[in-house]
């Protein structure tokens, strides 16, 4: 038996209403979905911190989601886990027609991938979604969500030629959500905060970097700075509660001179 007929097996037994687990029987698509997404970001972790033992144990716990749907699109007679299978093989061989197909490849990687878009484009089409912003999966977070609109909207030609207009663009979003904190109006605040977020978005694109990378790394990087001055602050027998933001922003910025060197 090969593992993955093993991992089908032990789905359907797991989802056998004759004496399955009843935590599993109660399960749908709808909740099922955040763990699947809760999985995808524990391989990025694993990943993140190079810890290659731990990112094979969670592509397993991601491939379990894999099959968790389909045995459930299997009971509800919409599709088998064979199906999901053959549709990536057919998507992959579709959109590789250089290797697969008869097509010359593109001169370079920024040439190929454009021309995956054309492919998928093409897709877009045949499926009667006709907005260039019709698949952007709603599901997405929703700083990566913003970037693969203003990249699709940016292939049509709507984008800032540089990152010059964009710096403008964010410097007005600022001002306007600090009239609106200053007005009071937090309905109106939130709306503007959200369009401040979007620029940086944006930004984060038009420089090629990956938002949601980028604030990882930040996150992990105040961790590592706050622990310091807990750390500091425990040698005196002190808590952050005993201390003062005056003293946790001088041990901050000692943290800071550590981690240069």
């Amino acid at each position: 038996m090969s593992p993955i007929d093993r991992l089908n097996g032990i789905m359907r037994t797991l989802r056998n209403p004759g004496g399955g687990c009843p935590w599993d029987l109660e399960q749908t698509f709808a909740t099922i979905a955040p763990c699947t997404v809760e999985e995808a970001y524990e391989v990025a972790d694993a990943i993140e911190r190079g810890d290659w033992d731990d990112l094979k144990s969670e592509l397993g716990d991601l491939l379990f989601q894999v099959v968790f749907h389909a045995r459930m699109a299997e009971e509800a007679g919409l599709f088998v886990f064979d199906d999901v299978v053959e549709a990536i093989a057919d998507k992959l061989t579709r959109r590789h027609p250089h290797v697969f197909g008869d097509e010359a490849a593109k001169a370079d990687g920024t040439a190929q991938k454009a021309r995956w878009e054309d492919i998928k484009a093409g897709e877009r089409k045949a499926k009667a979604q006709h907005g260039v912003l019709d698949d952007v999966p709603v599901g997405l977070p929703a700083l990566t969500r913003a970037v693969k609109l203003t990249k699709r909207a940016a292939r049509v030609g709507f984008d800032w030629p540089s990152t010059d207009q964009v710096f403008d663009k964010l410097h007005e979003e600022v001002a306007e959500l600090r009239a609106e904190i200053a007005a009071g109006d937090l309905d109106k605040a939130r709306a503007e905060m959200g369009d401040l977020l979007f620029v940086v978005a944006n930004l984060a694109r038009k420089l090629g970097v990956e938002p949601e990378d980028a604030l990882r790394g930040t996150n992990a990087k105040f961790i590592r700075r706050f622990g310091f001055i807990e750390a500091e602050l425990a040698k005196d027998g002190r808590s952050p509660e005993q201390s003062d933001l005056a003293e946790m922003d001088g041990l901050w910025n000692a943290a800071k001179v550590a981690e240069r060197g």
